[in-house]
């Protein structure tokens, strides 16, 4: 599939200019000001975060050169992408807003360290970045949302992430949300120059082990809807139409 294809994706749709709830309900700003807000709730969020996790650099090393091949592709160049891997004892991946994704190194053991599954795993958490789907779930929880109305989000997340720790971050996202994440990631994944079908390895290989007569514990990331057998379809759906 030629880069372009999912290069020119973002320009054929057309960004929506989201207003900055986070910081003041009244102030609209450029899609430029609403990315560097993004970022600096990011920024606010990933601190803590790597407070409650354990870094894995061996594992990072592999995700830099995996997702960098994959930021190259992303439409709109405001948007920046950092990735991080950590230890775990469940395979689980959450991305946070202004484009901080984290990955425990047992979901990269998973797919046995294969280049183009774990390009689709960085993809999916890069669309709920780009959909804007992982600073809605932070702006939509009431103790942001009540604060954000006097004052300025910086200072404020970090706290509310202690308080109700990662595993908030690494719950499913709605059905229809989650869909959205793997179309982009298995085109992002494409013009990437990695093989999209790897995503339906991937959730074949999931769909075994939650099967299985002793199923793995795939814990929070992977046990609400949609189903396995729904995201492969969906999936397919999609290649069809590529």
């Amino acid at each position: 599939m030629a880069r372009g294809l999912f290069y020119n994706l973002g320009r054929k749709v057309g960004p929506k200019v989201r207003k900055a709830r986070w910081v003041w309900e009244s102030v609209t700003g450029t899609e430029a000001d609403t990315i560097k807000l993004e970022q600096g709730v990011g920024v606010d969020l990933a601190q803590e975060a790597r407070r409650q996790i354990q870094a894995d650099a061996e594992t990072t090393a592999m995700l830099d050169e995996i997702g960098g091949r994959l930021v190259a592709c992303v439409a709109n160049k405001l948007r920046s992408f950092q990735f991080e891997a950590f230890q775990g004892g469940e395979p689980n991946a959450f991305a946070l807003p202004g484009g901080f994704i984290f990955v425990s190194r047992p979901i990269v053991e998973l797919c046995r360290c294969d280049a183009d599954q774990v390009a689709f795993i960085l993809a999916h958490e890069m669309g709920h970045v780009i959909r804007g789907h992982a600073i809605d779930r932070i702006v939509t929880n009431s103790a942001v949302s009540m604060a954000s109305r006097a004052t300025p989000v910086r200072g404020v997340l970090g706290p509310w992430l202690h308080r109700v720790g990662v595993q908030f971050l690494e719950t499913a996202y709605s059905r229809d949300r989650e869909l959205e994440a793997d179309r982009l990631g298995v085109r992002l994944a494409a013009a990437a120059g990695y093989d999209p079908k790897a995503s339906l390895t991937l959730f074949a290989t999931l769909a075994a082990l939650k099967k299985s007569p002793e199923p793995l514990d795939l814990g929070a990331y992977f046990s609400s809807h949609p189903t396995f057998d729904v995201r492969m379809q969906s999936i397919r759906q999609y290649l069809r139409q590529l």
